[in-house]
C-alpha cells in the first residue's frame, strides 16, 4: 500500500472527528490596525474607536478576514491534522463555503474548533476538506464558520 493510500486511510478513519481546539486568542486593536494597514481596508467600524461606540455593535470589530486568515493558526495543543508518513506540503486549495454569523468585537478571545469532514485521493495527491468554526467565549453563536480544502503532496 502506497503512502498515499495509508493516508487516505488515517484520514478517512477520523472524518466526522474533532481534529483541532485551539487556545483562546485575545484579539486587540493594534492588531486590527495592522491587518487594515495590510489589506488597505481601513473601514472605520474597525479603526475608529470612539465612532464605533454609536455604530451597530457599540465598539470596533475585527475584520471578517482578519478571523478567516488567522482561524487555522491559532496557539493550541490540538496540533490539527496529523502528520502522514511521506507528506510532503500541503496546499491550501481553497473554501467550500464562509460564513460570518457574528461580529468579533476588539478585546474579545477566540478560539477554533476544526472537525474533518472529508478525504478523497484527487490524481497524486489526498485532498481533505475540515471545518473550522471561530467560538467567541461566551458568545452562543460563532464568528466563522468556514470549510477549507487542503491538498497533501506525497
Amino acid at each position: 500500500m502506497s503512502n498515499l493510500e495509508k493516508g487516505l486511510e488515517t484520514m478517512q478513519a477520523l472524518v466526522g472527528t474533532e481534529t483541532n481546539l485551539t487556545d483562546w486568542f485575545e484579539i486587540d486593536q493594534e492588531r486590527i490596525n495592522q491587518f487594515a494597514d495590510v489589506t488597505l481596508d481601513h473601514q472605520w467600524i474597525h479603526l475608529d474607536q470612539e465612532r464605533a461606540k454609536d455604530g451597530p455593535f457599540g465598539t470596533t470589530i475585527a475584520h471578517g478576514l482578519f478571523t478567516l486568515s488567522i482561524m487555522m493558526f491559532l496557539p493550541g495543543e490540538g496540533g490539527g491534522l496529523p502528520k502522514l508518513e511521506g507528506s510532503s506540503l500541503g496546499i491550501n486549495y481553497g473554501y467550500d463555503r464562509i460564513r460570518f454569523p457574528s461580529p468579533v468585537p476588539i478585546g474579545s478571545k477566540i478560539r477554533t474548533r476544526s472537525i474533518l469532514k472529508r478525504a478523497e485521493i484527487k490524481g497524486p495527491m489526498l485532498e481533505v476538506m475540515t471545518e473550522h468554526t471561530v467560538e467567541v467565549q461566551g458568545s452562543d453563536k460563532p464568528a466563522c464558520v468556514a470549510e477549507n480544502v487542503l491538498r497533501l503532496v506525497f
